[in-house]
């Protein structure tokens, strides 16, 4: 099946920090690694539901490294505040851990980039928690409307 691009109106965004600039690290495991406020726009008619993962390709692991991941997010959610809990059901990150892990990338490897992906889905799963990203983005793939995403920068 060939795959369709969906990027049209969907925006997300952080008042945590600028499109590419360096996330706070109150956002960090150096910080109090708490998840920053989220919000999107532009969303797509028939929007059912939402879905959000983190992922930091940087990392030096083959698959890179998942920092969130969060769904069953309601239709008429406009974004996620600083913190999100039980708005959302979690994934699991790349530690097994459910919930938003804060980056952390080995000292002096660099600059790593972390995306921010909103995807807004025709029809609400009503997934079960514990997800991995690789296992959410194999449930919603035929069920994106549309997808956007931010970045954010990262260096110990």
């Amino acid at each position: 099946m060939a795959q369709k691009l969906n990027v049209q109106d969907l925006s997300i965004r952080s008042e945590a920090f600028e499109a590419h600039g360096s996330i706070p690290a109150r956002h960090t495991t150096e910080g109090e690694d708490v998840s920053p406020a989220i919000e999107w726009s532009g969303v797509p008619d028939g929007t059912q539901a939402f879905a959000l993962v983190v992922h930091d390709p940087d990392a030096p692991l083959v698959d890179g490294f998942t920092h969130w991941v969060a769904y069953n997010i309601p239709a008429d959610t406009e974004g996620l505040p600083e913190g999100a809990g039980d708005e959302v059901t979690h994934g699991v990150n790349s530690t097994g851990n459910e919930g938003y892990m804060g980056p952390a990338p080995p000292e002096g490897h660099g600059k790593h980039h972390y995306y921010f992906w909103v995807y807004a889905l025709d029809e609400d799963l009503d997934l079960e928690p514990g997800l991995d990203r690789r296992s959410l983005l194999d449930r919603i793939e035929d069920h994106v409307i549309e997808q956007a995403r931010t970045i954010g920068t990262y260096e110990r």
